[in-house]
């Protein structure tokens, strides 16, 4: 049992990467909105870039209520340290993707009480804190977080509380940590280089079309010196191992450098979707009718970040470590469900093919056409 056990918890480790993976490629949406006024000049370029991404906005939300979903349900107690202690954090990007979904559900209706312009801000809003909130957070998965986690404090009457937060500010110190933040302002410039070639994948119209791949070439540039100075830094940093006889949590010299070569299998998949990403980009700015970079960089965004958390997981190494007490910190052995829970969930897992195919199909349905202004002046279900 103990080895099925193990590996049910890598499996779901494995899911819940893959979400997150899967969460940070679709944060285009969030990339396009906070690229609104930098691309469309007019009203009708405006409404275009709105409707390119905007009927994809649901995708992405449902994706981030999934992944906290499958965090809960295979490991609760990061779900309760984490969302339960620093809400600061969760709160505000909650409140972003609120914005979001009731930005695009006013903005076209005529008489709206704040005005088009106001949820035009609210999506920009959303577009830039968005990315570069939820990029932070994921920062402390390899640089830390400041909680403590005391399970017998769970029998205590008074305050039956497993973990609390070492701070007042409740995961906003995060922001502070220059290493997070680069990872936060590497996931928003990705996402406005995945937007700049969605749009040149989606929309019919040569004025967006050259505005997009001028610009691409600045994110793309912005995106390079923040993720290559995480990456870097990630690699030559101490890690956060653990000791598999004795469970210690400690520090070990070049920690998650020593993951990629000790697992050579999550390497290839580093390298192939950094490859893709870079490919996706260079082909589109250097070919001037070539639109189909963002299967590229989306493939390769999602290798890239599946790789990055599979390392933060894997091989006795704490995935959410603590700097305030290092013994709190957390691994996929000590915060996971139960064995029966996992493997419960792991039969539900099962029907994830056919969700996929109903995500294709959908996604698929709402591209046949490339949006251009035509559409946007002669159909009535626009944004």
């Amino acid at each position: 049992m103990d080895s099925t056990y193990i590996l049910l918890q890598h499996y779901w480790w494995f899911l819940v990467s893959l979400l997150g993976a899967l969460l940070v490629f679709l944060l285009f949406v969030q990339g396009g909105q906070s690229l609104l006024f930098t691309i469309g000049k007019t009203e009708l370029q405006q409404k275009m870039l709105l409707n390119s991404t905007g009927r994809k906005w649901e995708f992405t939300f449902t994706t981030l209520v999934t992944f906290g979903g499958a965090f809960f349900a295979s490991f609760p107690l990061f779900y309760s340290t984490s969302f339960g202690g620093a809400y600061w954090v969760w709160m505000l990007i909650l409140i972003c993707f609120v914005l979001q979904a009731v930005s695009y559900e006013y903005l076209s209706k005529k008489g709206n009480l704040l005005g088009k312009k106001t949820y035009q801000i609210f999506l920009i809003l959303n577009g830039i804190l968005g990315p570069v909130l939820l990029g932070t957070a994921v920062g402390t998965f390899f640089n830390g977080a400041e909680f403590i986690v005391n399970k017998e404090q769970i029998t205590q009457i008074a305050m039956p509380v497993i973990s609390v937060w070492a701070t007042p500010w409740h995961g906003l110190e995060a922001a502070f940590v220059v290493w997070n933040l680069c990872l936060g302002l590497a996931v928003f410039f990705l996402s406005r280089v995945l937007a700049l070639l969605y749009f040149i994948n989606n929309i019919s119209d040569d004025e967006i079309q050259k505005k997009s791949r001028k610009q691409l070439i600045i994110e793309t540039a912005l995106f390079l010196v923040f993720f290559l100075t995480f990456l870097i830094h990630l690699l030559v940093q101490d890690g956060f191992a653990v000791n598999p006889d004795t469970k210690q949590v400690f520090m070990q010299p070049y920690k998650y450098l020593t993951n990629f070569i000790e697992m050579p299998a999550i390497l290839v998949v580093l390298l192939l979707g950094v490859i893709a990403v870079l490919f996706g980009i260079i082909k589109t700015i250097f070919s001037n009718d070539w639109n189909k970079g963002i299967w590229f960089a989306g493939t390769g965004t999602v290798l890239t970040v599946l790789a990055l958390l599979l390392c933060a997981g894997y091989n006795n190494t704490a995935y959410y470590p603590s700097v305030a007490d290092l013994q709190s910190s957390l691994t996929i052995q000590n915060s996971s469900s139960s064995f029966f829970t996992l493997k419960v969930m792991s039969y539900v897992s099962l029907l994830i093919p056919f969700v996929l195919a109903y995500i294709y199909y959908a996604w698929r349905a709402l591209d046949l056409r490339k949006i251009n202004s035509q559409e946007m002046t002669e159909n009535d279900h626009t944004y």
